[in-house]
């Protein structure tokens, strides 16, 4: 299990997270953050192998669906777009949605996935034969009042899902194989284990990468100190992670993105109405559509050009089944 150290900076990365918000990257190094800190006390005996995507019927490429004002309609076309739930999920199945509940905000000042998106897909999800929907985070301000105030818990069970909170029992070492610089990091279990894995990210600004979608949305699967990532390459730590715990279904919310100030934002000049949803299950392809959507090309953000660069998937949309339609 891991040591004093590592609990002691868990507990201020779950409750004090307000240093990352004033300090950033170079606040970290400061505080004399390391990488082999983070890892010790790893337990080999927990380790467990990379997460691969499940054969599905689902299209290949990007489905867009744009207009109106309701995100759940908006995310059920989309979904259909790409060929429908029932093409990736079966009857049985335990499906994990990880949507970004990372902050203490209100849906409309989007730091958060919108909470009518998380509720379509756990719908969908049961309708098409889940036995199971499993909905979590593991978030930067405290848990239990974001997943109250950005309205994702509310809605996820009204729509049938049994919303959880991502507690360190719930992570799981794993080995990274093919990654550059993270070889073995702490895992949420349940997005490794689960059937059916739908990342369901908002778009969004982001201080230290440029913008947040779908890669970066998976930190929030990530257990340990989560802050030692920022001080180096982060974007490489985000490549990373995406070859062992990728996601079936992408469902890029861009509903209402947050064009500056973020992750965390708070103020409503900042957000704009994209009116926007898109399902792919190729991660990097999604991000490049995100970026796209916000503004900005692909190639801005280190991130996307490493996990394109390490076969992760297509980040020129022009080589992509991009479909986009209007409602």
């Amino acid at each position: 299990m891991r040591n004093s150290n590592v609990n002691k900076w868990d507990g201020i990365v779950q409750g004090r997270r307000h240093f990352m918000q004033t300090l950033g990257a170079a606040g970290l190094a400061c505080y004399g953050v390391t990488l082999a800190g983070c890892k010790s006390g790893f337990s080999r005996a927990e380790a467990e192998t990379a997460r691969k995507p499940v054969k599905s019927r689902l299209k290949e490429g990007v489905f867009a669906v744009r207009g109106g004002d309701d995100p759940y309609k908006l995310t059920v076309a989309a979904v259909a777009a790409a060929g429908g739930m029932d093409s990736l999920v079966s009857k049985g199945d335990t499906v994990l949605v990880k949507p970004n509940i990372a902050w203490d905000r209100s849906p409309e000042l989007a730091a958060t996935t919108n909470p009518r998106v998380v509720a379509a897909l756990v719908e969908m999800a049961l309708d098409a034969g889940a036995a199971k929907v499993k909905v979590m985070d593991r978030t930067c301000n405290r848990a239990r009042k974001s997943y109250e105030r950005s309205g994702i818990k509310e809605a996820a069970r009204k729509a049938g899902a049994e919303v959880l909170y991502a507690d360190d029992d719930r992570f799981v070492s794993v080995t990274i194989p093919d990654g550059k610089l993270l070889k073995e990091w702490r895992l949420l279990r349940d997005a490794v284990e689960a059937d059916v894995f739908i990342n369901a990210p908002i778009v969004k600004h982001h201080g230290a990468v440029g913008m947040t979608a779908g890669m970066k949305n998976l930190m929030g699967c990530a257990g340990g100190n989560r802050g030692a990532w920022h001080v180096g390459d982060i974007d490489q730590r985000i490549a990373d992670v995406q070859t062992v715990i990728r996601p079936d279904m992408v469902v890029i919310d861009a509903f209402r993105m947050l064009m500056a100030h973020g992750p965390q934002g708070g103020s409503l000049a900042d957000v704009k109405q994209a009116s926007t949803v898109a399902v792919s299950t190729d991660i990097v392809a999604a991000d490049a559509y995100a970026a796209k959507v916000f503004g900005a090309d692909a190639r801005d953000f280190v991130y996307i050009r490493y996990a394109s660069e390490m076969g992760l998937g297509e980040m020129n949309l022009a080589d992509v089944n991009l479909r986009e339609e209007s409602v």
